[in-house]
């Protein structure tokens, strides 16, 4: 039986789908849907059959929520997402809930080169090297990326909700200040977009958005490249806890909308020496490329990886037999 499968991103804004096989996902298929005034994934991925007939084998979607007994909360959106009901919806035998950074990192080996622009080159990675990937769009986490001789293996992380390091002068001001309303103080009630709005309002006491904030970046306005500076200061500080933590040689990538919009800019905000700047292992820091990923299929290519990986009795990700 040939193998069609149906393939989605849910994020707290939108939900792409796609569909595709053994050969991985058919770029012409996605489609983006608005989440605001939708019931839930189940009709969507119902409405996009509709549209795209024929019987599907296995759904995997990626959530941006933890993934529980096969079923998922979405973070940063009032949905639950139940197996059963996908399953109803799409006729699918296999349905498969992975968390959407997840899908990110088990993209890796299936982008096209040219949506990969090197921020910082680092040194050369050796072969088979640990990889991470960060989010940054309307929340934060991270996935870590081990090469196995099964196939690439993706563990799920919710790092986003651990709590913001301990910080001096302006940026540890601004932490404190989160916990008048979010106790634990998140990492991405920092970085992130709704934390890069944060972070404009505590210097300022305006409330603007990511984009003007960026758009303004550049021009005759400090506010804007004190709000962006002090962003970068506390993203390079995070991240390269992070990166100390799982020493991804192979290299550091970031990944959605805020990363897209801000990550060009890092060079001239300073974020690499807030990356590296970790004593004795510097040089270590030093030699991780950075990365950033420019496509917004990318977790469909990692939910197609994922299903490949799960059909393949060889584990490098091909159906065989």
């Amino acid at each position: 039986m040939t193998e069609r499968f149906l393939l989605a991103d849910v994020g707290g804004t939108n939900t792409r789908v796609g569909l595709g096989g053994v050969d991985g996902l058919e770029p012409d298929s996605v489609q983006s849907f608005h989440n605001a005034g939708q019931g839930g994934l189940a009709p969507i991925l119902s409405a996009y059959l509709d549209l795209h007939p024929g019987a599907v084998t296995a759904l995997c979607a990626g959530v941006a929520g933890p993934v529980r007994d096969g079923n998922a909360q979405l973070t940063n959106l009032d949905w639950f997402i139940d197996a059963n009901a996908l399953q109803a919806a799409t006729g699918a035998a296999a349905i498969h809930l992975i968390n959407d950074l997840q899908a990110q990192g088990y993209a890796l080996d299936d982008l096209p080169r040219d949506c990969i622009t090197t921020i910082f080159p680092g040194a050369p990675p050796p072969p088979d090297a640990t990889r991470l990937v960060m989010g940054l769009g309307t929340g934060c986490n991270i996935a870590v990326v081990h090469n196995t001789p099964q196939g690439l293996l993706v563990p799920a992380s919710e790092t986003g909700h651990s709590s913001l390091p301990h910080m001096e002068g302006t940026a540890g001001e601004f932490i404190a200040h989160l916990s008048q309303t979010q106790f634990h103080k998140p990492i991405e009630a920092a970085i992130s977009g709704p934390g890069l709005s944060r972070i404009r309002r505590f210097l300022t006491g305006e409330t603007v958005t990511p984009a003007d904030i960026i758009a303004a970046y550049g021009t005759d306005s400090d506010a804007a490249a004190d709000s962006l500076r002090l962003f970068a200061e506390i993203l390079g500080t995070i991240a390269g806890n992070i990166a100390l933590a799982h020493l991804p040689v192979g290299g550091f990538y970031f990944i959605g909308s805020t990363a897209r919009a801000v990550v060009p800019y890092l060079g001239d905000l300073g974020f690499i020496n807030h990356f590296t700047a970790k004593g004795p292992y510097t040089q270590i820091m030093q030699d991780i490329p950075v990365y950033l990923i420019d496509d917004d299929s990318a977790a469909l290519h990692g939910c197609a990886r994922y299903l490949r990986q799960r059909l393949s009795p060889s584990g490098n990700g091909m159906v065989t037999g």
